[in-house]
């Protein structure tokens, strides 16, 4: 019995670690489910603009954790989380304070935190772009050292645990913040957009202390790859065109996942009235994927990883047609008292997070399978490459169709221009269930040719 204990056992370094990932994370998705409404509707930028804005954001978020991790080996674990949680700190305050100084500076004709008519044509509003830098190079080094501390603070007989427990932190943060936006926005009306940057601040600032007095590790040996060998390894996963079309295939899943918060709230919020609850709505994601997970990889167990991956794949055009039926329904009937296209998007965001768990716990698996043999662990640190694909594409092709198919309200004269702008609103989501549909259709090709390709390496 305690050698059973003993297992279970783990460091203070661990729990310290644990713990700060969860804050970090509530603090991330308090913020980035809103950050299209904070820029549009507190600083004035247009869907377009805010969508490039945030879209780069997300993707840098992807693509910079690798070469931040070679860092975080040079000056250490603990060195690495207090700038990380430092950097956060300033940039979720600054997300906060920057509306407030524009308004103290006069640059802004009506005062933002009672009208928010926002900049509208003032090019200073520009300047949360370093705040927000601030917020991704803080975002890197948490990304790397969280899950380089776990691995590190766990051996051969506890890890899987270790990295379960690290898998519920970060769900339980993610589900935290952003329930927490809710509430805040419904109290304070947009306002809500600027305070709730102060809940964030608050997370990793508290998070910071945590490291600061309690974190102390004595495994701080670096065992990361150089930027040179990071660098090389780019260049290798980019001119393996195997491996780049898989990421270019899987990028189409991606990056109708991404319309979670690239479109989801501003077209709920439009089409269902300011007293939906877009952030709740897209916690019903993580729910499905914590409950359904373990039984679809017990479904799938004995298909292969591309199997299941396209099973997924198909299930995705099936969730941008629900999102769009909404649109198509009698506003004046309510559907278990929601509005029918606050509902439909439920609908279609619990067939997403289906559609998760069929896809991304075995694209690790066939993506290293992909890898040149040996070189499997240089590669898998760039799999997110097609999260930084769909971040870009993805949140750029959303501001075009929500300019195009459901505009901001307040650009009309009237409701009755609005609505007739927005008759075809739904359209949006055509646009994604087609790109769905190609990758899905493109990933049974692919398995096919891949498939030949291999059996004629096996026969030479």
């Amino acid at each position: 019995m305690s050698e059973k204990k003993e297992k279970i056992k783990f460091s203070r370094a661990f729990w310290v670690a644990n713990v700060v990932e969860l804050f970090e994370r509530a603090a991330y998705y308090g913020v980035f489910i809103v950050i299209t409404l904070y820029l549009s509707r507190i600083l004035g930028f247009n869907d377009i603009q805010a969508a490039g804005i945030a879209g780069t954001f997300s993707a840098c978020l992807y693509l910079l954790p690798t070469f931040a991790g070679a860092l975080a080996d040079k000056i250490g674990f603990r060195n690495s989380m207090l700038l990380a949680f430092s950097l956060l700190t300033l940039g979720y305050g600054g997300l906060g304070l920057f509306p407030t100084w524009l308004e103290s500076t006069g640059l802004v004709e009506y005062g933002i935190t009672t009208t928010f008519t926002g900049l509208l044509e003032n090019n200073v509003r520009y300047g949360i772009i370093p705040i927000m830098a601030l917020i991704v190079l803080g975002g890197s080094f948490i990304k790397s050292v969280i899950t380089g501390t776990v691995a590190k603070e766990t051996t051969a007989e506890n890890r899987a645990k270790g990295f379960s427990i690290f898998y519920s932190m970060v769900n339980i943060g993610a589900f935290s913040g952003k329930t927490i936006v809710e509430p805040l926005r419904n109290a304070m009306g947009n306002e809500g957009l600027i305070t709730l940057n102060f809940f964030s601040a608050t997370m990793t600032l508290t998070a910071l202390l945590l490291v600061w007095f309690l974190y102390k590790s004595n495994q701080t040996a670096g065992e990361g790859k150089t930027f040179k060998q990071i660098w090389q390894a780019l260049i290798k996963v980019c001119t393996n065109a195997r491996l780049i079309i898989l990421i270019i295939i899987i990028t189409g899943f991606w990056m109708v996942q991404h319309q979670l918060y690239a479109t989801m709230p501003k077209y709920v919020l439009r089409l269902a009235g300011e007293g939906s609850s877009p952030s709740w709505y897209a916690n019903v994601n993580p729910l499905v994927v914590v409950l359904a997970v373990n039984l679809v990889t017990q479904l799938m167990r004995n298909r292969t990883a591309l199997t299941s991956m396209t099973v997924g794949m198909f299930i995705m055009p099936i969730s941008a047609l629900c999102m769009a039926y909404g649109n198509m329904l009698d506003f004046n009937t309510p559907i278990l008292g929601m509005h029918p296209v606050a509902f439909m998007m439920v609908v279609g965001i619990v067939f997403q997070g289906l559609a998760e768990t069929f896809i991304s716990p075995r694209f690790l698996e066939f993506f290293s399978l992909q890898a040149p043999k040996g070189e499997e662990g240089l590669y898998l640190g760039f799999s997110h490459l097609h999260s930084f694909l769909s971040s870009i594409f993805g949140f750029g092709l959303s501001g075009f169709l929500l300019t195009k198919y459901c505009p901001e309200p307040s650009l009309f004269a009237t409701h009755e221009e609005w609505a007739a702008a927005s008759t075809n609103a739904h359209y949006i989501w055509f646009y994604f269930g087609g790109i769905a549909l190609v990758s899905a259709l493109s990933l049974i090709v692919y398995g096919k040719v891949v498939k030949r390709l291999d059996a004629k390496k096996i026969k030479a």
